[in-house]
């Protein structure tokens, strides 16, 4: 089970909206395929941040360190990693990296011994709840309670929308969440997500305004994780804080956890060094009696997390990352009735759409979405 090559590949999906004439978002992800001496292959992937700067650190850095160690020994692998490549503890372009690879390396391990993902991270569960992120910045009330609606009707009793936006302040918000909050129903749960959005000053604005809206959870509300402005605001807000998805390793989330600025860890498998790391933050997380859950999309990747821990939480139905997820991945569920169920195939569960990676390689940089493209949204034209 010794590591004989490891490849690397962009790709793109255009998501689309029903009552949304243009493609509303589009979403590319790096690809990574781990192969041993014995031909066996794993798979993992990252997402749509610096891609031409994670895919040379995969092949030209990552790679050769790793040639020839044994897939499931993941510690020595990330120690190797964090030895040689990355001793003052970089996030960003060397933990997406890691991550995907580490992905692969479960996978892997999983399909060897014929066991699930989530059972090798501990089993805790076959399935894991899930909510559903359905409202984007440049919805207007109307269409955001339509689409709440939509989600509610397929299920879910937890539904996300967006806040902050540079298009309206944060009083805009407010009446945002609250037509959402009169549209859909006492039982179901909602939640905002701010992004890094805000200074801690509208941020608290923003919290006093909605604070009798039942908000489980205001996900990443200031500006950069700042955890001494989070903790302070956690102090003057009933509303809980969440965070994590992109925070790379286990030092920064302690770092929130010591500061008490959260109320929910969100570590995403996909960028804060795969399952290796996640678990680690997770593990530290039970021993402050902290929930986890997802944030920052990629379901099908995160349920093992989420499943396999006993403070695993609900994994996020982000729609652009669910249409993407469908599509390029064979037998990847869908939740029903608010639930996602683990496949009983070993590994990861689902296998790659060849065909449909193919059609949709990002070649070259000149094709590629610009930063901004990548991590933004345009208001579109609504449909005729």
């Amino acid at each position: 089970m010794k590591i004989a090559n490891i490849t690397a590949s962009l790709h793109r999906h255009a998501i689309r909206i029903e009552g949304i004439a243009e493609a509303l978002e589009q979403r590319q992800f790096v690809f990574v395929e781990v192969e041993t001496e014995c031909g066996l292959t794993g798979f993992g992937v990252t997402g749509q941040f610096l891609p031409w700067a994670v895919m040379p650190c995969i092949q030209d850095h990552i790679f050769p360190v790793l040639k020839g160690m044994d897939v499931r020994e993941t510690e020595k692998i990330h120690h190797a990693v964090w030895k040689k490549l990355n001793p003052r503890t970089y996030t960003g372009v060397v933990s997406n990296a890691l991550s995907a690879i580490d992905i692969a390396l479960w996978d892997l391990r999983g399909k060897a011994e014929g066991r699930t993902v989530a059972q090798l991270l501990g089993g805790y569960s076959n399935h894991c709840p899930a909510y559903a992120t359905f409202g984007y910045a440049y919805f207007n009330h109307e269409e955001l309670a339509e689409y709440a609606n939509k989600f509610v009707g397929m299920g879910f009793d937890a539904i996300k929308m967006v806040v902050g936006d540079d298009g309206h302040d944060w009083k805009e918000d407010a009446r945002r969440v609250r037509a959402v909050r009169r549209a859909i129903p006492d039982h179901v749960e909602l939640l905002i997500d701010g992004n890094y959005f805000f200074n801690p000053a509208e941020a608290r604005l923003l919290c006093r305004e909605i604070e009798d809206c039942g908000i489980t959870w205001f996900e990443e509300p200031v500006h950069q994780n700042d955890t001494r402005a989070m903790a302070d605001l956690r102090m003057h807000t009933r509303i809980p804080l969440a965070a994590g998805q992109m925070e790379g390793h286990r030092w920064r989330f302690r770092d929130l956890i010591l500061h008490q600025a959260v109320d929910f860890v969100q570590p995403n498998c996909c960028y804060n060094g795969g399952y290796t790391e996640s678990l680690k933050v997770a593990h530290m997380a039970q021993a402050f009696n902290l929930p986890v859950a997802n944030g920052g999309g990629w379901p099908i990747f995160n349920m093992h997390l989420m499943a396999g821990l006993m403070n695993g939480g609900r994994v996020e139905f982000h729609y652009g990352m669910w249409e993407a997820g469908k599509r390029f991945f064979k037998g990847a569920p869908d939740p029903v009735a608010n639930v996602l169920t683990i496949p009983e195939a070993p590994g990861l569960g689902f296998t790659a759409d060849r065909d449909q990676l193919n059609d949709c390689v990002v070649k070259s940089p000149d094709n590629a979405l610009s930063a901004q493209d990548a991590h933004g949204y345009t208001r579109r034209k609504k449909a005729d």
